[in-house]
């Protein structure tokens, strides 16, 4: 199987008005779209849809109204003239722990059928419960994992960085290890750097049941910590922004207006 678990850390690190930083030790899971009723069938502590130690729930992505997700992927991607012909479909996410669900940021790896990797949806959460994707495409050519990809920013995510910025995406390939990075410039200046890093381990029932007594509970873990660093913000006196509503569209999808090469 392609699923697996990817067991590393998460670190952030501001460089200005104040400079703060974190490295936490994290794991996700790497899931193939295809394997998650496979997964449900043959590992214990994961259930798809149904509540478990770790689960997976359809509702929790995508169009969140509990459809299947295949579809909607392949149906997004349509619109932006990508055509994978029955490639896969994996997400890199943190699962769903003893039911409490927190995503700061899901990654949709979108495969062409001759494997080539074709698309990168970024799925964003906020502090404000909103939620935006960007679709990381070269219109449907075969991308690199080396390669950086840029989105303007049309959605607000922390209260304490302003509107009017631009990502910079760096993905590896998922394979014994995994590394995701995103360099957030505001007004034309470096203002953080966030990414994921981790190693891969095979998702069976001995692996969660050890992380399970490592990590506890790893998105209420997450959850915590990402509100003890607004503390240390907040006191740093951060400047807060409110949330100006999301943007009219849920996806980003143009790669010539919003993605482009630096």
């Amino acid at each position: 199987m392609e699923s697996r678990i990817f067991e590393g850390h998460v670190a952030h690190e501001r460089v200005r008005p104040a400079k703060n930083r974190f490295r936490y030790p994290v794991y996700l899971l790497f899931l193939d779209l295809a394997e998650l009723e496979e997964l449900d069938r043959s590992v214990r502590r994961f259930r798809y849809n149904k509540p478990g130690c770790i689960s997976f729930y359809d509702r929790d992505h995508g169009p969140r109204d509990s459809s299947a997700l295949r579809p909607w992927i392949d149906a997004l991607l349509s619109k932006a003239g990508i055509d994978l012909g029955g490639g896969a479909v994996r997400m890199l996410s943190f699962p769903r722990s003893m039911g409490f669900r927190f995503f700061p940021a899901s990654f949709w790896y979108c495969y062409s059928a001759d494997r080539s990797l074709r698309a990168v949806l970024a799925e964003v959460h906020n502090t404000f419960g909103g939620q935006h994707n960007y679709l990381l495409h070269r219109g449907g050519e075969p991308m690199e994992f080396s390669e950086d990809l840029f989105a303007y920013k049309v959605f607000h995510v922390s209260p304490f960085i302003p509107m009017g910025g631009k990502y910079r995406f760096r993905f590896t390939a998922p394979k014994d290890a995994l590394s995701v990075s995103i360099h957030e410039d505001v007004e034309g200046e470096p203002l953080l750097v966030a990414g994921v890093s981790g190693r891969a381990r095979a998702l069976d029932d001995a692996a969660l049941k050890q992380l399970a007594w490592r990590y506890g509970n790893m998105p209420l873990r997450a959850w915590l910590l990402i509100h003890f660093q607004a503390i240390r913000l907040a006191l740093k006196r951060v400047p807060f922004y409110g949330d100006p509503g999301e943007p009219e569209e849920a996806t980003t999808l143009d790669p010539q207006g919003s993605l482009r090469n630096a």
